[in-house]
């Protein structure tokens, strides 16, 4: 089975550029854990990671069906974080960051635990973004202000994601789907939990982005910026979240299933945002 999704997949710019690496991501994040009444489960059921220097991010959601068991999911995504974030920054894998891999290996290391979560997984390499994604986590890209690709859900029936675990009714590393297209300099990436995507429209992010990163701001050194977006993503999602009465991608797709839901979703939410810049370091 085929699950790889190619766009626009050549780089923008020429051969000779590309080996200079003329481009880089710049990334920050924001996590906001969903309060819980549950001793077991303090720190909510995402994880998530950000490789600077190996420009490669990425985000775990513990599906939250495990709690009638006394099982904290949260504990199984956060492993499969720490040992994606492991085996990245110290090159296990090939000199080239393949998603699907890091997916697949820190898979292999959680055979041991119980619970399951989604993940997605995204790596930069000058102008060329890879993605790997299993289940209702995912991420978005923007291009001068306007969304340009938004990764696929994977869904078995409404609010039940495919996802990464042990047990029979879970699944494996290969309904993995990859994806690759080309990005500019200036282009925006977003990448959620359903925390965030169940909860904000992708009109909603993309008006953020307008507010809180400027497209003729140059000053890419500026780290603070990015952690500014993060946060005003994530407090978006939290604040519409408590909305009784708001309307969110979540109540247009409980109604779609015939279910009846009212307002926001309450959920853990986690945002990692990437914004490709020039890489000054290689220009001189």
């Amino acid at each position: 089975m085929n699950n790889k999704i190619n766009v626009d997949k050549k780089p923008p710019c020429s051969k000779i550029l590309f080996k200079k690496k003329l481009l880089k991501m710049r990334c920050a994040s924001f996590y906001i854990p969903k309060q819980s009444k549950l001793e077991f489960k303090p720190l909510g059921d995402d994880a998530h990671f950000v490789s600077r220097d190996e420009q490669t991010i990425g985000v775990a959601d513990g599906v939250g069906g495990w709690d009638k068991n006394g099982i904290d999911s949260g504990k199984y995504a956060r492993s499969l974080i720490v040992n994606s974030s492991t085996n990245v920054n110290n090159k296990l894998l090939s000199e080239i960051i393949d998603p699907k891999t890091i997916i697949r290996e820190a898979f292999s290391k959680n055979s041991n635990l119980e619970g399951s979560s989604t993940m997605c997984v995204v790596t930069h390499n000058n102008g060329m973004l890879r993605g790997a994604n299993i289940g209702d986590s995912g991420f978005l890209v923007f291009r001068e202000g306007k969304l340009i690709y938004k990764s696929p859900t994977q869904q078995k029936r409404f609010n039940c994601p495919f996802q990464l675990g042990n047990h029979k009714r879970s699944d494996g590393p290969e309904c993995v789907v990859e994806m690759e297209l080309g990005v500019k300099k200036g282009d925006v990436v977003v990448m959620g939990s359903d925390g965030l995507l169940d909860n904000l429209f992708d009109w909603e992010i993309q008006d953020i982005i307008k507010t809180e990163l400027k497209l003729d701001d140059h000053d890419d050194k500026y780290n603070n910026k990015y952690k500014d977006l993060a946060f005003a993503i994530a407090g978006a999602a939290y604040y519409r979240s408590l909305d009784r009465y708001g309307v969110c991608p979540y109540t247009i797709a409980s109604a779609e299933a015939g279910r009846k839901h009212k307002g926001g979703k309450m959920d853990d939410i986690s945002v990692i945002i990437g914004h490709i810049v020039c890489n000054w370091d290689m220009l001189f």
